[in-house]
């Protein structure tokens, strides 16, 4: 990822109702939420929430996908996980040390499944 996309999405999510849709979102993957949906949650009027998904969407953090008569929209998270990795490429000036902690507050959020043998 370059500066320019990178600016995008955080200008993006530099707003409280966008950044409250990208993480309703994010905890409703894979299946997604339709937009009306989103709306009522937040408690936001559906035009409004029209917009801000327009402006997520331009940014490349959500993508959405006609189901009959609704848009349902889903958290982009192969761009969330390029925009983190963008922020942190160079953590530390390469010493993995000084990021292990940064790495193990993330680990209990999404834990890796084990394999079954």
């Amino acid at each position: 990822m370059d500066n320019e996309p990178a600016i995008a999405a955080l200008g993006a999510l530099a707003q409280g109702t966008r950044l409250d849709t990208f993480r309703l979102l994010v905890t409703h993957e894979p299946d997604g939420l339709p937009a009306g949906e989103i709306a009522r949650l937040l408690d936001v009027p559906q035009n409004t929430m029209s917009a801000h998904l327009g402006t997520l969407a331009r940014a490349g953090l959500v993508r959405s996908v006609r189901q009959s008569r609704s848009i349902i929209y889903r958290a982009d998270l192969d761009r969330l996980r390029d925009l983190m990795l963008f922020l942190v490429k160079d953590c530390c000036g390469g010493r993995a040390d000084l990021c292990t902690p940064l790495i193990a507050a993330l680990a209990p959020c999404c834990p890796t499944e084990k394999v079954l043998q």
